[in-house]
């Protein structure tokens, strides 16, 4: 399969459908941190390719529950909402078989649509836990492949939930994706 994952500099989707054989190519203005196929520059440039299936994590800057307050308390602009959203909107209807849309909780549940599914890191073996939403078209929701709730459940709160006090500097860190959810996507995904 033809897989396209966009907004993804990490390289960590794109190498397991890669290690799965797939053709996968990795796509974000920034460079990426592993070797492999990647277009540095904007989605659309490569959105219209012929792909038969991809994987967007959208930026979740605009668009995280976390970060709602900003637009509340008048702090940032709406029109940054409103343009992250238009962004989400424009992925959604690629004219893409496939299409997952991978993102913390967020507006997109209530400006376009409910999510299809909500995982968590501890349901694909790691002890962590940060919610985490998929909107799908012609996909099947992840089942889970290593359910590690009950350890995590034993660390400190502070270990488990680490991710959410990470603050806005290490937002690359707070961003970066699982490679136990990556692994259950190319596994599952991949076959269909």
């Amino acid at each position: 399969m033809k897989i396209l994952i966009a907004c993804e500099y990490s390289g960590i989707v794109r190498d397991a459908f890669t290690r799965k054989g797939h053709d996968a190519m990795s796509c974000d203005i920034l460079p990426t941190e592993s070797e492999g196929k990647h277009y540095q520059g904007d989605i659309f440039d490569v959105l219209y390719d012929d792909w038969d299936m991809m994987i967007a994590h959208p930026p979740c800057t605009h668009l995280s529950v976390s970060g709602a307050r900003w637009f509340t308390e008048g702090r940032k602009p709406m029109y940054l909402r409103e343009q992250a959203l238009d962004f989400v909107r424009k992925l959604m209807e690629a004219p893409i078989k496939k299409i997952a849309i991978e993102n913390p909780v967020s507006v997109i549940s209530s400006h376009i649509r409910k999510s299809d599914q909500m995982i968590n890191p501890y349901q694909f073996g790691h002890k962590e836990q940060k919610r985490t939403c998929l909107w799908l078209k012609n996909l099947p929701k992840l089942k889970e492949t290593n359910n590690v709730k009950e350890e995590m459940m034993k660390l400190p709160i502070a270990v488990r939930t680490r991710i959410h006090y990470l603050g806005s500097k290490k937002g690359k860190e707070r961003s970066k994706f699982y490679t136990g959810i990556a692994e259950a996507m190319a596994e599952q995904w991949g076959a269909v």
